[in-house]
């Protein structure tokens, strides 16, 4: 970490490089455009990134970001499994089609994804939303994932949420005021709204990466339909008061929270390792909600056991 500034202090836009300054293998793997014949999405193409040998694995990335999220623990993760690596509907080089998001919806189309590659069953790792939504799957479809690694995600009602949620209430308005502040800038916007423990590691790469979904057709419209919709704090609620009636969750789960969190709280993770007594809690030191990017060795140190072991654990 030699070339890390102070935890969190973000770089100046101008200053922030063209590429990289550690390698990954994002761009070496396959790209598959695959279409989804979703139950409430209609016929979509979803994208979806294919690395690696092995027994499948599903990596599911969160709000705002893409499949390029995961590009620094594709090496070491590739060595076990072959990786499948979708861009959520409404994120990424997926479609993004004007209709309501709820997160039951979106995690059924997870499935639904699942189903046409082939690998239900498979395990999974979820960051952010994605983690979220893998966990609703498993609540509806316990054979969906065989267990599941949830970096850091949202999913119990906070004061962040709630004043999401107030600020969505009207969702043309809020689309609107959305789109205007993200088409001043795209790439400024990414960069002034995902936050790295080392921000050193951004670079106009990634930028581009996550900008090119916002200026798609109907990008600003997936994103304000993940805020509004899919993360509604009356559809965490009703999560929070399902967890709350299970025995046991359905599949092993593992929960992954940085104690230094600039995006979601970690109280969340405190709360649902005591809604879900059988689920094991890690949780990492010097790194961000995004540590599968910041802190990648800390993460895999605590996913890769987990993930390879037999049975409940």
């Amino acid at each position: 970490m030699s070339h890390m500034l102070k935890p969190f202090k973000q770089m100046q836009f101008s200053s922030v490089p063209d590429t990289p300054r550690l390698p990954h293998p994002y761009f070496r793997a396959e790209q598959r455009q695959v279409t989804v014949h979703s139950a409430h999405f209609g016929k979509v193409k979803m994208h979806v990134s294919v690395f690696g040998e092995g027994p499948p694995l599903l990596l599911l990335h969160g709000l705002m970001t893409a499949s390029y999220s995961f590009r620094y623990v594709m090496d070491t993760l590739a060595k076990h499994y072959t990786l499948y690596i979708p861009d959520l509907i409404g994120g990424g080089r997926s479609d993004k089609p004007n209709t309501s998001y709820k997160p039951d919806d979106l995690a059924h189309s997870v499935g639904e994804l699942l189903l046409e590659l082939g690998i239900w069953g498979a395990p999974a790792i979820g960051n952010s939303m994605g983690g979220y939504l893998l966990m609703r799957l498993v609540l509806m479809e316990p054979t969906a994932i065989s267990r599941l690694v949830n970096l850091h995600s949202p999913g119990l009602p906070t004061a962040r949420m709630h004043a999401l949620s107030l600020v969505s209430a009207f969702p043309s308005a809020f689309e609107l005021v959305l789109g205007s502040l993200v088409r001043l800038n795209p790439e400024r916007w990414v960069h002034t709204n995902v936050h790295y423990y080392d921000e050193t590691l951004k670079s106009r790469e990634e930028h581009r990466e996550y900008a090119s979904a916002l200026t798609s057709p109907n990008g600003v419209i997936g994103l304000a339909r993940h805020l509004s919709d899919t993360l509604s704090v009356r559809q965490m609620r009703r999560f929070e008061e399902t967890l709350k009636k299970l025995d046991s969750f359905p599949v092993p789960l593992l929960l992954v929270y940085a104690r230094q969190d600039k995006m979601v709280p970690p109280i969340v993770g405190e709360r649902l390792a005591k809604l879900i007594p059988d689920a094991r809690i890690e949780w990492l030191e010097e790194a961000s909600h995004f540590a599968h990017v910041d802190a990648p060795e800390a993460f895999l140190k605590a996913a890769i056991p987990f993930l390879t072991a037999k049975g409940q654990c």
